[in-house]
């Protein structure tokens, strides 16, 4: 069969790769055309687009670069209709996706969604979107299958990919990557400060600020995927070290960590380092949000799972030296062991490991009512 996966960002290509290596144990001669990064492109197929190419965060962002989005989503259409897939998969990136889903059904492809919109925290109407243009919707939290389910559109939970990313994690020689890096002995704390260039630059500065205050502790920036050192220059110094492409290695080795909201803030929490999420963004693009987001008290994956406030938020304005300095003090001393309790609750509630097996299940299902009726 033919799959046409489109993920736009480091998290989803990360979660497509193990997806797309879970559909190969079911279809051998699985062919796969994609859109995505360096995890899906090491399970073969064709790559059509890097995510990096494709990744413009906030309304200010997205309407400077609509250009281009709109000539990339002309060329995604093309493309699919002449690849003509079997299956279509969509993870998370809605606002690309959602177009694709539309055009996708009216040439009678299956549409399968996996890393549903987060409908429940803004834009519900686009509920009406996805339930006229997609097949199967995979869902990823706990509470997101009732939400859908109460709205008329019948979702599967599946469980959180990230416990399948994790689970097959070898532990980092701490010895060993510290020479590598020239780390030294001071605890590390990681530096988490997102993927995309705009967000990382705007929030390393601040992030850094608040060096001075921790000098018998060694700052390390984990860099994303697809960017070269030469763009975290300005940023180190010798007290600010660097590691690329092994931000779980990083991790392992942490006694803290400051992490731009997203999933990182959740994969933080699953390799028990406490951590402080932080958010700063565009100033038009959150006054926009702010009108459009629906009544949710957190932005990081880990309150909003556990529904209360496990790890401090700085958003915006709050995400400043001071607030950050004493947040970060709270998580290495009087809140740490809170934490790390807290982190124990959020892997029960997410339960048992498999969300690539069980969504990939899913998909093949929906093969089997194609072929039955062909």
């Amino acid at each position: 069969m033919k799959y046409y996966i489109i993920s736009g960002e480091a998290s989803g290509d990360l979660h497509a790769g193990n997806l797309m290596s879970a559909i190969k144990n079911h279809d051998p001669r699985a062919e796969f055309r994609f859109w995505g990064g360096d995890h899906m492109k090491s399970q073969g197929g064709e790559q059509v687009k890097h995510y990096r190419d494709l990744a413009f965060m906030g309304f200010w962002e997205v309407i400077l670069n609509l250009r281009v989005i709109l000539k990339n989503i002309r060329f995604c259409k093309r493309d699919i209709e002449n690849y003509r897939p079997d299956v279509l998969i969509l993870v998370d990136y809605p606002g690309f996706n959602l177009r694709i889903a539309k055009f996708a059904h009216q040439l009678k492809i299956k549409v399968v969604y996996y890393i549903s919109p987060q409908l429940w925290a803004w834009r519900e109407g686009r509920i009406k979107t996805i339930k006229k243009y997609v097949d199967k919707v995979l869902v990823i939290l706990p509470f997101e299958e009732k939400f859908y389910k109460d709205r008329g559109v019948e979702a599967i939970y599946v469980g959180h990919p990230l416990l399948d990313a994790l689970s097959g994690l070898v532990p980092v020689d701490e010895q060993k990557f510290r020479e590598e890096y020239d780390l030294g002995e001071k605890k590390i704390i990681a530096l988490l400060p997102g993927s995309r260039k705009q967000e990382i630059a705007r929030m390393l500065k601040i992030m850094l600020s608040s060096q001075l205050y921790f000098t018998d502790y060694a700052f390390v920036i984990a860099g994303a995927p697809g960017l070269s050192r030469e763009f975290y220059e300005p940023f180190l110094t010798e007290h600010v070290s660097f590691v690329s492409n092994r931000t779980y290695d990083l991790l392992g080795c942490s006694y803290a960590a400051l992490v731009t909201s997203g999933t990182a803030t959740l994969e933080t929490a699953l390799l028990n380092v406490p951590e402080v999420v932080c958010y700063k963004g565009n100033a038009v693009s959150y006054k926009v949000a702010k009108r459009l987001i629906k009544n949710i008290k957190y932005i990081s994956l880990v309150n909003l799972i556990m529904g209360r406030e496990v790890v401090r938020e700085l958003i915006q304005n709050e995400f400043n030296t001071q607030n950050l300095t004493t947040a970060l003090k709270n998580i290495l001393s009087k809140d740490r062991e809170r934490i790390l309790g807290d982190y124990d609750q959020l892997r029960n509630t997410l339960g048992k490991k498999g969300a690539s097996g069980k969504a990939a299940i899913a998909i093949m299902n929906l093969i089997s009512e194609i072929r039955t009726n062909l």
